[in-house]
């Protein structure tokens, strides 16, 4: 099943898909406006069925993909094979420099990320984001992408030990009374939210101390607000900045 596209408009709507391993999420934008959508896919989910109903009733002139998730990607594109489509990658018009030797290897979110912190904040900047990994991407002060740090994410680290124990459960997060835990569950928040803490805030330490200038910190993702709260070297929590990197490319690389 494919889907059929307006024209472009003078004002052009593009329907923006962040597609990471989790969750597919959706926006409609413009030069100068986001709108997250509702509709959100679990990415293993992801076929002509959902997509349709997951965009029933949106209009739309252009599609802009950013995905980590080779084989939906592959779907997405013969999905909205009659539209106006592209691809984030390391070759699109993105607006900032990238200084890394393999740039294939760089993940589409990242770049979307660093795109979205230079055009909304400012660089040097650090962007984290909280999702299936936490990701630590570094942008120059002269608007360069230069790399960053891969780490498990919050839920790897949490589903592993429910998964691989026998009396261990799967815990909703949220933030500990106490750092003493008086049950199991307790215990575990306390590791996992304290312990998660610790290690995001040694690696903003060791990344300034590489980096010339004085970086802005911005947290997105899933579970930027609780980390965020006990770190204070996170200046800004933005959980659409993701959208609006792909907004910001999806604006240049449509209406150059």
């Amino acid at each position: 099943m494919a889907v059929r596209c307006h024209n472009l408009l003078e004002i052009m709507r593009c329907l923006l898909i962040d597609n990471s391993n989790t969750r597919t999420k959706f926006a409609i934008g413009t030069e100068n406006e986001l709108k997250p959508l509702a509709a959100r896919i679990p990415t293993r989910d992801l076929s002509p069925t959902t997509l349709t109903e997951a965009l029933q009733g949106e209009s739309y002139d252009c599609v802009y993909l950013c995905s980590v998730v080779p084989e939906k990607a592959a779907l997405m594109a013969e999905f909205f094979q009659n539209c106006p489509f592209h691809k984030l990658s390391y070759q699109s018009d993105l607006g900032i420099q990238i200084d890394y030797p393999k740039p294939e290897q760089i993940g589409a979110d990242r770049l979307a990320n660093a795109i979205g912190v230079h055009h909304l904040f400012r660089s040097p900047a650090i962007v984290i984001d909280f999702g299936t990994a936490v990701t630590f991407d570094v942008v120059g002060a002269d608007a360069t992408y230069l790399g960053g740090v891969i780490a498990p994410g919050l839920p790897s680290m949490t589903d592993y030990l429910a998964n691989r124990t026998a009396l261990l459960p799967k815990i909703e997060l949220s933030e500990p009374t106490s750092a003493i835990g008086k049950s199991t569950v307790d215990a575990m928040h306390v590791g996992a939210v304290y312990g998660y803490r610790g290690l995001v805030r040694e690696i903003i330490h060791k990344l300034r101390d590489e980096m010339p200038g004085d970086p802005v910190i911005v947290a997105t993702g899933g579970d930027a607000e609780l980390i965020a709260q006990g770190v204070e070297e996170i200046q800004h929590v933005s959980p659409i900045l993701t959208l609006e990197g792909i907004r910001i490319a999806a604006t240049r690389h449509f209406q150059s």
